[in-house]
């Protein structure tokens, strides 16, 4: 199972993590990134960082990421490289992070670890719409591939809902970002991961967040994890059993046994909602 809940540090991150990080100056997630990074390196993974307008020797005062990137194991790249493919395709930047990985594989690393300020590219509502549904197709490659990733988000530069709605499509979020999480994961058969919690401000949250992740039905049910979810009123989860509805799909629940959800379930009497206690 991934690591998910709310972080004040990403010392420690491992294969498949996914952090959203918000910042309050660009030297302050350099720094952060560099440590994040050069912690791949010690994991035998090849690294990379992306940042608008970067410059190849970003991080050369690093100790230890100048020689890794002379010999390739560490690489920095301009951000604006994905900026145009971005909003016509949210899956070509995915796919080609893939790639990479699977050639760092190739190769003889253990993964891929990138660390990008992608602040640049969100500012826009629409393209902050397209780069959230890339966020959910990099995050169920990163389920599933050695793929281990940190995205950065200017505090001062964005408003506090566009960095909700994007951090809430990460399994890991610094403290602050989003009450919830809604992210994929690889066990067989669950379609995504609800965490956190759904309250007055959360619905909105979850709205924007259905609707940009994939819950494709199987067998006609889509299967949630909801075992991390600490609370969620009843607006929200008619939210979610309606979003499911909508695609000819009834909803599996997945509880921790101490859940509070499902005594609200046996009070709305939902006719296709299965619970599973776990």
């Amino acid at each position: 199972m991934r690591r998910s809940g709310f972080v004040d540090t990403v010392d420690g991150s491992v294969c498949h993590d996914h952090i959203c990080w918000v910042f309050d100056t660009p030297e302050e997630f350099r720094q952060l990134s560099a440590r994040f990074l050069i912690e791949g390196l010690a994991a035998g993974q090849q690294v990379l960082y992306l940042e608008d307008a970067a410059r190849k020797t970003e991080l050369d005062h690093i100790d230890g990421f100048g020689s890794a990137r002379r010999r390739g194991a560490a690489d920095v790249q301009d951000l604006a490289i994905y900026e145009a493919e971005l909003p016509a395709d949210p899956a070509a930047p995915a796919r080609a992070f893939v790639r990479a990985c699977q050639q760092a594989v190739a190769d003889g690393y253990t993964g891929l670890r990138v660390a990008a300020d992608v602040t640049s590219l969100v500012r826009d509502p629409g393209r902050a719409a397209s780069f959230a549904r890339y966020e959910h197709l990099i995050d169920t490659h990163m389920a599933r591939h050695p793929l281990t990733g940190m995205c950065g988000f200017h505090r001062g530069r964005l408003n506090a809902t566009t960095i909700a709605e994007l951090a809430c499509l990460h399994p890991l979020a610094s403290n602050g970002s989003t009450p919830l999480r809604l992210f994929s994961t690889a066990q067989a058969g669950i379609s995504a991961v609800l965490a956190g919690e759904v309250d007055f401000y959360g619905r909105s949250l979850l709205h924007s967040a259905l609707t940009r992740v994939d819950l494709t039905p199987v067998g006609g049910e889509v299967i949630i994890d909801a075992r991390e979810l600490s609370f969620i009123d009843h607006q929200g989860l008619l939210e979610c059993v309606e979003h499911i509805r909508g695609k000819g799909a009834a909803t599996v629940l997945h509880l921790a046994a101490d859940s509070s959800t499902r005594l609200l379930l046996e009070l709305l009497h939902l006719p296709d909602v299965r619970v599973v206690m776990s």
